[in-house]
């Protein structure tokens, strides 16, 4: 029954007689802990200045005529 609306609900009765009624609140709170947003979100004006960086050094070399319009 994996991927059925009745598979999920016998899942979840089973992990909350195994691992207790609050099962799904604590690997919630686990998982909200562990978050750490930070670099690019934290500091925008780095990445500004990253991204400027990375675009100045292109890795296909200059740009090439190929005689139209030429």
């Amino acid at each position: 029954m994996s991927g059925t609306t009745a598979g999920g609900k016998k899942a979840a009765a089973t992990n909350k007689e195994r691992h207790g009624e609050n099962f799904y609140s604590d690997i919630g709170r686990k998982g909200g802990r562990n978050g750490h947003t930070g670099g690019f979100a934290a500091n925008p004006e780095l990445a500004r200045i990253a991204g400027a960086i990375g675009g100045r050094k292109s890795r296909r070399g200059p740009a090439k005529q190929h005689g139209i319009g030429v």
